[in-house]
């Protein structure tokens, strides 16, 4: 089989979804028997201190015969995540001014706190 003819092959059918850093590809192909698989792939980009960068790839297969099991266990997991804590994204990484208080034994310290400060006195 020719280049092209594999590269049509491949590429079925895709969608993409970016998301920030992430970027999610869903793709459909063939196996080699000409029947129809998913392939979700998780791109993500880092960037290094000098303004480099490079990205790192997660990839699923998801064959027809359990397509039904994962649409059905995706809906409880997104649905359960919805109704105990909405829509609304809550983190440090999405928004700046996020504060997390975290209770340790009765104690709560703000997320802000610095754990690599060592105060001598305390040695």
């Amino acid at each position: 089989m020719r280049d092209n003819d594999m590269l049509e092959k491949e590429e079925i059918f895709s969608k993409v979804l970016r998301a920030g850093r992430r970027t999610y590809f869903f793709d459909v192909r063939a196996t080699k028997a000409d029947d129809y698989y998913i392939t979700i792939t998780e791109s993500k980009k880092f960037t290094e201190e000098d303004g480099s960068f490079h990205f790192k790839k997660h990839k699923i297969y998801l064959y027809k015969e359990d397509f039904a099991a994962f649409a059905e266990i995706l809906e409880d997991m997104t649905s359960y995540v919805l109704n105990h804590k909405g829509e609304e994204v809550i983190s440090e990484r999405h928004q700046k001014d996020y504060k997390r208080e975290y209770v340790n034994e009765g104690v709560e310290e703000s997320a802000e706190k610095n754990y690599t400060d060592v105060d001598f006195d305390d040695i």
